[in-house]
Protein backbone atom coordinates (compact mmCIF):
# COMPACT_ATOMS: atom_id res chain seq x y z
CA UNK A 1 0.00 0.00 0.00
CA UNK A 2 1.00 3.34 -1.05
CA UNK A 3 2.37 5.55 1.86
CA UNK A 4 0.88 9.34 2.53
CA UNK A 5 1.54 12.10 0.41
CA UNK A 6 4.81 13.94 1.91
CA UNK A 7 3.55 17.36 3.80
CA UNK A 8 4.22 20.83 2.33
CA UNK A 9 6.99 21.56 5.01
CA UNK A 10 8.99 18.01 3.57
CA UNK A 11 8.77 19.44 -0.06
CA UNK A 12 10.75 17.89 -2.14
CA UNK A 13 10.93 15.22 -0.19
CA UNK A 14 14.36 12.95 0.39
CA UNK A 15 16.03 11.76 -2.62
CA UNK A 16 14.02 9.35 -4.26
CA UNK A 17 11.12 8.51 -2.25
CA UNK A 18 9.67 5.44 -2.96
CA UNK A 19 6.22 7.00 -4.04
CA UNK A 20 5.08 7.88 -7.54
CA UNK A 21 3.94 11.38 -8.55
CA UNK A 22 1.88 13.21 -11.16
CA UNK A 23 2.40 16.86 -11.49
CA UNK A 24 -0.11 18.63 -13.60
CA UNK A 25 2.03 20.41 -15.76
CA UNK A 26 1.99 23.21 -18.46
CA UNK A 27 4.50 24.84 -20.18
CA UNK A 28 5.21 27.92 -17.68
CA UNK A 29 7.66 28.26 -15.21
CA UNK A 30 6.41 27.48 -11.51
CA UNK A 31 4.89 24.07 -13.13
CA UNK A 32 8.02 23.13 -14.87
CA UNK A 33 10.47 24.01 -11.55
CA UNK A 34 7.89 21.77 -9.73
CA UNK A 35 7.97 19.03 -11.81
CA UNK A 36 11.93 19.44 -11.88
CA UNK A 37 12.00 19.16 -8.42
CA UNK A 38 9.77 16.12 -8.23
CA UNK A 39 11.91 13.95 -10.22
CA UNK A 40 14.85 14.41 -7.79
CA UNK A 41 12.71 13.13 -5.10
CA UNK A 42 9.83 10.87 -6.63
CA UNK A 43 10.41 7.13 -7.82
CA UNK A 44 8.00 7.35 -10.49
CA UNK A 45 7.10 10.56 -11.91
CA UNK A 46 4.13 10.95 -14.70
CA UNK A 47 3.98 14.75 -15.94
CA UNK A 48 -0.08 15.29 -16.71
CA UNK A 49 -1.04 18.25 -19.42
CA UNK A 50 -4.93 18.78 -19.98
CA UNK A 51 -5.65 20.28 -23.30
CA UNK A 52 -8.34 22.52 -23.05
CA UNK A 53 -8.62 24.06 -26.56
CA UNK A 54 -6.55 27.36 -25.27
CA UNK A 55 -5.34 29.62 -28.14
CA UNK A 56 -1.28 29.42 -27.28
CA UNK A 57 -1.60 25.20 -26.11
CA UNK A 58 0.38 24.44 -29.45
CA UNK A 59 3.34 26.71 -28.84
CA UNK A 60 2.55 25.59 -25.14
CA UNK A 61 3.07 21.90 -25.81
CA UNK A 62 6.11 22.27 -28.19
CA UNK A 63 7.86 23.90 -24.75
CA UNK A 64 6.61 21.58 -22.84
CA UNK A 65 8.13 18.76 -24.70
CA UNK A 66 11.30 20.53 -25.12
CA UNK A 67 11.60 21.23 -21.18
CA UNK A 68 10.81 17.54 -20.51
CA UNK A 69 13.60 16.53 -22.86
CA UNK A 70 16.11 18.89 -20.76
CA UNK A 71 15.31 17.17 -17.94
CA UNK A 72 14.92 13.55 -19.15
CA UNK A 73 15.88 11.24 -16.21
CA UNK A 74 14.83 7.67 -15.97
CA UNK A 75 12.01 7.85 -13.17
CA UNK A 76 10.62 10.87 -15.85
CA UNK A 77 7.34 9.12 -17.74
CA UNK A 78 6.34 9.66 -20.75
CA UNK A 79 3.92 12.74 -21.09
CA UNK A 80 0.03 12.06 -20.80
CA UNK A 81 -2.57 14.43 -22.37
CA UNK A 82 -5.82 14.57 -21.34
CA UNK A 83 -8.67 15.97 -23.28
CA UNK A 84 -11.02 18.15 -21.49
CA UNK A 85 -12.44 20.79 -24.50
CA UNK A 86 -14.15 23.91 -23.34
CA UNK A 87 -15.51 25.84 -26.78
CA UNK A 88 -19.08 24.79 -26.10
CA UNK A 89 -19.36 26.58 -22.89
CA UNK A 90 -16.89 29.42 -23.52
CA UNK A 91 -17.56 30.33 -26.86
CA UNK A 92 -16.25 32.94 -28.36
CA UNK A 93 -13.58 33.45 -25.41
CA UNK A 94 -10.37 35.21 -25.78
CA UNK A 95 -8.37 32.70 -24.34
CA UNK A 96 -9.46 30.30 -27.40
CA UNK A 97 -9.77 33.06 -30.06
CA UNK A 98 -6.85 35.01 -29.11
CA UNK A 99 -8.96 38.21 -30.02
CA UNK A 100 -8.70 41.08 -26.75
CA UNK A 101 -5.95 38.89 -25.05
CA UNK A 102 -5.29 41.31 -21.81
CA UNK A 103 -2.03 43.46 -21.90
CA UNK A 104 0.55 42.81 -19.57
CA UNK A 105 -0.61 46.09 -17.51
CA UNK A 106 -3.98 44.57 -17.06
CA UNK A 107 -5.40 43.51 -13.50
CA UNK A 108 -4.65 39.96 -11.88
CA UNK A 109 -8.98 39.30 -12.74
CA UNK A 110 -8.79 40.35 -16.75
CA UNK A 111 -7.30 36.87 -17.21
CA UNK A 112 -9.37 34.47 -14.96
CA UNK A 113 -10.76 31.76 -16.56
CA UNK A 114 -14.09 30.36 -15.31
CA UNK A 115 -14.21 26.97 -13.74
CA UNK A 116 -9.80 26.78 -15.15
CA UNK A 117 -9.09 24.06 -12.12
CA UNK A 118 -12.44 22.06 -12.44
CA UNK A 119 -10.73 21.22 -16.16
CA UNK A 120 -7.19 20.42 -14.68
CA UNK A 121 -7.76 18.62 -11.71
CA UNK A 122 -11.19 16.61 -12.92
CA UNK A 123 -9.64 14.40 -15.69
CA UNK A 124 -5.90 14.16 -13.92
CA UNK A 125 -7.65 12.94 -10.56
CA UNK A 126 -9.56 10.26 -12.19
CA UNK A 127 -6.76 9.11 -14.02
CA UNK A 128 -4.39 9.16 -10.93
CA UNK A 129 -6.47 6.67 -9.45
CA UNK A 130 -6.91 4.42 -12.26
CA UNK A 131 -3.18 4.30 -12.39
CA UNK A 132 -2.84 3.93 -8.29
CA UNK A 133 -1.08 7.12 -8.39
CA UNK A 134 -1.72 8.67 -4.65
CA UNK A 135 -1.46 11.90 -5.48
CA UNK A 136 -1.44 14.64 -8.16
CA UNK A 137 0.92 18.21 -7.21
CA UNK A 138 -0.01 21.37 -9.15
CA UNK A 139 2.16 24.93 -9.00
CA UNK A 140 -0.18 27.85 -7.84
CA UNK A 141 1.02 30.51 -5.93
CA UNK A 142 0.45 31.51 -2.33
CA UNK A 143 -0.19 35.03 -3.97
CA UNK A 144 -3.22 33.11 -6.61
CA UNK A 145 -5.96 35.71 -6.11
CA UNK A 146 -8.91 33.36 -7.46
CA UNK A 147 -11.65 31.27 -5.69
CA UNK A 148 -10.40 28.20 -7.25
CA UNK A 149 -7.01 28.20 -5.79
CA UNK A 150 -7.36 28.20 -1.94
CA UNK A 151 -7.26 25.42 0.35
CA UNK A 152 -11.34 24.45 0.62
CA UNK A 153 -11.39 24.11 -3.51
CA UNK A 154 -8.58 22.29 -3.89
CA UNK A 155 -9.63 19.81 -0.83
CA UNK A 156 -13.02 19.87 -1.31
CA UNK A 157 -12.47 19.17 -5.50
CA UNK A 158 -10.08 16.18 -4.42
CA UNK A 159 -12.57 14.83 -1.58
CA UNK A 160 -15.70 14.86 -4.15
CA UNK A 161 -13.52 12.83 -6.61
CA UNK A 162 -12.41 10.69 -4.32
CA UNK A 163 -15.36 9.90 -2.97
CA UNK A 164 -17.44 9.15 -6.77
CA UNK A 165 -14.29 6.34 -6.89
CA UNK A 166 -14.33 5.05 -3.23
CA UNK A 167 -10.64 5.89 -3.35
CA UNK A 168 -8.43 8.73 -1.92
CA UNK A 169 -6.53 10.85 -4.09
CA UNK A 170 -4.52 13.93 -2.90
CA UNK A 171 -3.93 17.28 -4.41
CA UNK A 172 -0.54 18.69 -3.42
CA UNK A 173 0.07 22.50 -3.87
CA UNK A 174 3.46 22.87 -2.21
CA UNK A 175 4.52 26.45 -3.35
CA UNK A 176 0.88 27.93 -1.82
CA UNK A 177 1.27 26.20 1.23
CA UNK A 178 5.00 27.12 1.83
CA UNK A 179 4.06 30.98 1.16
CA UNK A 180 6.11 31.03 -1.78
CA UNK A 181 5.70 34.45 -4.73
CA UNK A 182 6.73 33.59 -8.29
CA UNK A 183 10.11 35.18 -7.30
CA UNK A 184 10.68 32.60 -4.29
CA UNK A 185 9.90 29.69 -6.83
CA UNK A 186 12.28 30.99 -9.29
CA UNK A 187 15.25 31.07 -6.74
CA UNK A 188 14.23 27.33 -6.57
CA UNK A 189 14.59 26.91 -10.41
CA UNK A 190 18.05 28.14 -10.79
CA UNK A 191 20.31 25.61 -13.15
CA UNK A 192 17.01 24.52 -14.62
CA UNK A 193 16.50 25.42 -18.59
CA UNK A 194 13.97 27.78 -18.01
CA UNK A 195 14.19 28.86 -21.39
CA UNK A 196 12.16 25.88 -22.36
CA UNK A 197 9.07 26.62 -20.66
CA UNK A 198 6.41 29.26 -21.65
CA UNK A 199 4.16 31.82 -20.44
CA UNK A 200 2.38 33.76 -22.97
CA UNK A 201 -1.14 34.18 -23.75
CA UNK A 202 -0.51 35.61 -27.53
CA UNK A 203 2.42 34.08 -29.30
CA UNK A 204 3.96 35.66 -32.02
CA UNK A 205 5.13 32.54 -34.00
CA UNK A 206 7.11 30.41 -31.60
CA UNK A 207 7.92 33.29 -29.14
CA UNK A 208 6.35 35.22 -26.42
CA UNK A 209 4.73 37.80 -27.48
CA UNK A 210 6.28 40.34 -24.84
CA UNK A 211 2.83 42.37 -23.96
CA UNK A 212 0.46 39.92 -22.40
CA UNK A 213 -0.70 39.90 -19.15
CA UNK A 214 1.64 36.79 -18.51
CA UNK A 215 4.68 38.01 -20.62
CA UNK A 216 4.39 40.63 -17.75
CA UNK A 217 4.42 38.28 -15.23
CA UNK A 218 7.34 36.49 -16.54
CA UNK A 219 9.65 39.49 -17.11
CA UNK A 220 8.47 40.61 -13.37
CA UNK A 221 9.15 37.50 -11.64
CA UNK A 222 12.60 37.41 -13.19
CA UNK A 223 13.35 40.77 -12.02
CA UNK A 224 12.06 40.58 -8.13
CA UNK A 225 14.04 37.04 -7.82
CA UNK A 226 17.15 39.35 -9.88
CA UNK A 227 17.82 36.92 -12.41
CA UNK A 228 18.43 36.97 -15.94
CA UNK A 229 15.47 36.47 -18.03
CA UNK A 230 16.36 33.79 -20.43
CA UNK A 231 13.21 34.03 -22.90
CA UNK A 232 13.38 35.87 -26.28
CA UNK A 233 10.20 38.43 -26.40
CA UNK A 234 8.88 39.29 -30.15
CA UNK A 235 8.41 42.57 -28.76
CA UNK A 236 11.11 44.21 -26.70
CA UNK A 237 9.29 46.12 -24.11
CA UNK A 238 5.24 46.21 -23.92
CA UNK A 239 5.07 48.93 -25.96
CA UNK A 240 8.29 48.61 -28.25
CA UNK A 241 7.58 46.01 -30.94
Amino acid sequence: MATAPPSPAAWPPPARDGRPLAVLVSGGLDSAILLAEAVRSFAVVYPVYVEVGSYWERVEQVYLRRFLAAIAAPNLRPLTVLAQPIADVYGPHWSLTGDGVPASDSADDAVFLPGRNVLLLAKPLLWCHLNRVPALATAPLATNPFPDADDAFYDGFAGVVSRAVAGRVRVLRPYAELGLGKADVLRRGVGLPLEHTFSCLDPAGELHCGRCNKCGERRHGFRAAGLPDPTTYAARSPTHA
